[in-house]
């Protein structure tokens, strides 16, 4: 497993955690595409989802601890969230003595409150899946093998590529240079190019390698067994329950 996996995945026993991986990716597209067809000027339906996913972190066994801090990845959109309600045209509304365009509140709030529940959805299929069934699952969704290539050889060499970054900067520590200063820009540069030159010759490497051991096109796991229909009956139910507050959110006056 790559360090990354190892940071996103919460190992356990709960139902959530055998629920087979295909499952919970689909069911995971579902619930986000029902949360961003959610009307934003509504309030109820995101306190039903944020109480939803509250109850399929406490069933999963995944305490808020660990979730909170991986959130924080969405900050940069918070941040710009913020700055709508300045920036948005009329009308405007005044909000502790500050005035604020409506549309931006409604926009800022609709990113965060979007964002927050895909992002916290995405982090529980992570938290509930091993990085190793991706491969598998990802092929018996039929998603094509070319992609299921891309997002297995990322998964794997990520790490790699972050290790070598990291070595090549010690390298040019150790030499006396200091990335940060803006007149070794120029090094910087150099050094990026290097680097993917690097991956691009491993990668290579590694697609030979793979060729010579019989590589067809395609990931296969002979020892992983397809969702049964009551599995996919039982781990759809967060899904269908997110489409039905949508729709009855969207069919309100």
């Amino acid at each position: 497993m790559s360090a990354l996996g190892a940071r996103l995945h919460l190992p356990g026993t709960s139902p959530v955690h055998r629920t087979p991986a295909e499952v919970k990716i689909v069911c995971a597209v579902v619930a986000v595409f029902a949360v961003v067809a959610t009307p934003r000027e509504m309030l109820w339906p995101f306190a039903c989802y944020a109480a939803g996913l509250l109850a399929l972190w406490r069933f999963a066994a995944i305490p808020p601890r660990w979730i909170a801090p991986r959130l924080l990845i969405e900050a940069p959109f918070v941040v710009l969230a913020v700055l709508l309600p300045f920036s948005a045209g009329a009308p405007r509304t005044t909000l502790l003595g500050i005035s604020l365009s409506t549309a931006g509140l409604w926009a800022a709030w609709g990113i965060i409150v979007k964002g927050t529940l895909g992002l916290g959805v995405s982090l529980t299929v992570a938290a509930t899946t091993d990085v190793r069934e991706l491969p598998a699952a990802l092929g018996r969704l039929r998603v094509p093998g070319l992609i299921v290539t891309i997002v297995v050889l990322m998964l794997r060499y990520l790490d790699v590529i972050a290790d070598e970054a990291a070595r090549m900067r010690i390298a040019r520590l150790s030499r006396g240079d200091d990335p940060r200063t803006i007149r070794r820009i120029a090094a910087t540069a150099r050094g990026i190019g290097s680097l993917f030159l690097r991956s691009y010759e491993r990668g290579e490497r590694v697609h030979l390698a793979m060729l010579s051991r019989g590589y067809t096109g395609a990931f296969t796991d002979a020892t992983a067994t397809p969702a049964t229909r009551r599995q996919w009956a039982s781990g759809l139910t967060v899904a269908t329950v997110a489409v039905a507050i949508c729709f009855t959110a969207r069919v309100l006056p």
